[in-house]
């Protein structure tokens, strides 16, 4: 590894895998650590990939370990709520700061996607056992590299439209069901100095995450969210001729300048 080695950290819920036996199946070592090694065998010694869980003091998502990020990966599902309002604020600033974001499949209604989307993020679903098709949109973009077109998805949840998220700054891959659903699954943000990609595949009762298309999607992702900011904090409005911060107190020029 080097000075430039991309930091990634994968959070995982890790609730099903302990309850569920077909879960545990499928996701022996849970489902963040087979997350982490798509991303690793990807990116390879470029990157030092890490994971944490809900049930780790303050999440595993403490100052100390946020500073220590360049890019959060973020998978829940089932208890969304368990995850406290404080340490949500604090992934929050360091997403706007510049910490890049992840945001998989059900991950759409965790309490820090739908803070920095600002919307319910709700959507329609189907539970039972379907093919996705992915579909690249937008084959110039660095997250679409070496991926077919469509990606099969054999057996999937079926995830579709209306999708109530703020019209995404570029759209990448859509998603099409037996059923005739259709669904924007892979969009990108920006808030703050911070860039963000969602990507829907990946429900708990099936093999997603062991696909090799959908491994490749996820570490293109997590290199395209990375920000190379020398030093990470929140935008600030300066005085353009002294960098201090404007407060708009003892301003004397005229009112309609």
């Amino acid at each position: 590894m080097t000075d430039n080695t991309l930091r990634v950290l994968v959070w995982g819920e890790n609730r099903h895998e302990q309850i569920e036996q077909h879960v545990r199946d499928i996701y022996p070592e849970g489902m963040h650590t087979t997350i982490a090694a798509g991303i690793a065998e990807n990116l390879g010694d470029t990157a030092r990939v890490s994971t944490t869980t809900l049930d780790e003091p303050e999440h595993g998502l403490s100052a100390e370990v946020l500073a220590d990020t360049d890019v959060l990966v973020w998978w829940g599902h089932a208890a969304h709520d368990e995850v406290s309002d404080e340490v949500v604020d604090r992934v929050h600033r360091h997403v706007l700061s510049g910490l890049g974001l992840v945001v998989l499949h059900s991950g759409h209604w965790s309490k820090i996607f739908g803070k920095l989307m600002g919307t319910s993020c709700t959507l329609r679903w189907r539970s039972e056992q379907d093919r996705e098709l992915v579909w690249t949109v937008n084959p110039t973009h660095p997250i679409a590299r070496g991926v077919p077109h469509p990606i099969v998805i054999d057996q999937q949840e079926m995830y579709g439209e209306f999708f109530d998220i703020p019209a995404p700054d570029e759209l990448i891959f859509l998603s099409t069901f037996s059923g005739g659903e259709v669904f924007r699954s892979g969009c990108t943000f920006r808030r703050g100095h911070g860039k963000i990609f969602f990507f829907s595949p990946g429900d708990q009762d099936y093999p997603v995450y062991h696909h090799r298309d959908v491994r490749r999607v996820i570490a293109n992702g997590v290199q395209w969210v990375r920000t190379d900011l020398p030093a990470r904090k929140i935008p600030t409005l300066l005085r353009y001729e002294t960098g201090d911060f404007f407060t708009g107190h003892g301003y004397t020029g005229p009112i309609d300048a």
